[in-house]
Formats: structure tokens, C-alpha cells, sequence
């Protein structure tokens, strides 16, 4: 790549219009304190190849942001920090009123099958759910046809759909109604 102004404003406009989505593509699946140096290390690269980089840059950066997450850290990594954040928006509050129970028990069963998903079905499911790319630009990302994109797509919704469905009603639907009887006798 040269040091043109050209360049320089490309790259600058490149950044500003994507750094905060793939810094969220990164935030969601490695610690905070990594994602910046991932983020980082995405958009040095991105200069390195501005001159092959097409329109819309997104899923380009995507992946490349993915590839870098890849090497660094371990396959189950990512499922656990999931687990982890939606566990950590389950309060005691949560816990108190009886309506509030069945929202806290769905999210339990939602958490337990998003746990139990594999790294491939999950990659799938949030590029396009929480990232919200088209498949198309997923199919990028990942590296496949647009074609067997939606094939994962499909399939990856289709076990996630059953997982949660046979998920086990949780301990926090007993503790919730046990807490919503204590306080009616009261």
C-alpha cells in the first residue's frame, strides 16, 4: 500500500464507518481487554491490503477480525464468555415477582442450548442475527458460497430451536416460585 493522501483518507473513512461493528463483532467473543489489540491488528492488515479490499469492507474486516480471534484463543472460549454475560443479566431481583420468573427461566433455557451449541453454529447465528449481515456478506466471512450459507444458516437455527425446546425447566422457576409463595403468605 502507499502512503498517498489518497490512500490515507480511504483508510480513514474505512475506519470511521466500521471500527464500532467490528469492534462489537470482536467485544462479543473474547475479553475486553483483547478485543482493542484484535481491532487493532484488523484495521493494520485492512491498510496493508487497502488496494484489495471491495465494497461493502465489512465482512472483509469481519473476517479477518475472525481469523485473528481464531489463533489466539482456544474453541470453547467463546461459548463460555456467552454463557457467562447472559448469566450475568440474571439478577436477584429477576428472581423476586412471578412474571418476571418465566422471563428469567426462558433466558435460562436459551442459555443453556446457546452453551451446548457448536462454535460453527454459533459463528453462523450471530453474524447474522447479532452482526446483522446479509448472508451473502456472512457467506464472506466464513469462506463458503452464499448457497451453503444458508444450508448452516438453516440448520444452525433449526438446533437452536430444538435445543432450546428440550431444555429442562431450571431450578430458577422453582426458586422464583417458591419466593413469589413465601411473600403471597406473607
Amino acid at each position: 500500500m502507499d502512503d498517498s493522501e489518497d490512500s490515507r483518507k480511504r483508510f480513514t473513512e474505512l475506519y470511521d464507518e466500521n471500527y464500532r461493528r467490528v469492534l462489537g463483532y470482536v467485544t462479543t467473543r473474547t475479553e475486553p481487554h483483547l478485543a482493542e489489540d484484535i481491532v487493532s491488528e484488523t484495521f493494520v492488515v485492512a491498510w496493508r491490503r487497502l488496494d484489495h479490499i471491495r465494497e461493502p469492507a465489512l465482512p472483509w474486516l469481519i473476517g479477518v477480525a475472525r481469523n485473528l480471534l481464531l489463533k489466539q484463543r482456544d474453541s470453547g472460549f467463546r461459548r463460555r464468555a456467552l454463557a457467562d454475560r447472559v448469566a450475568a443479566m440474571t439478577t436477584d431481583e429477576d428472581l423476586v415477582a412471578w412474571d418476571v420468573a418465566d422471563h428469567v427461566v426462558e433466558r435460562d433455557r436459551a442459555l443453556a442450548a446457546v452453551a451446548g451449541m457448536s462454535e460453527a453454529d454459533l459463528d453462523v447465528l450471530s453474524l447474522v442475527m447479532w452482526h446483522g449481515l446479509a448472508p451473502r456478506e456472512a457467506a464472506k466471512v466464513v469462506g463458503c458460497s452464499t448457497a451453503a450459507f444458508f444450508v448452516r444458516l438453516h440448520r444452525a437455527r433449526r438446533r437452536l430451536a430444538k435445543a432450546i425446546d428440550s431444555a429442562p425447566a431450571s431450578r430458577t422457576r422453582r426458586h422464583a416460585a417458591s419466593r413469589a409463595a413465601d411473600k403471597a403468605a406473607r
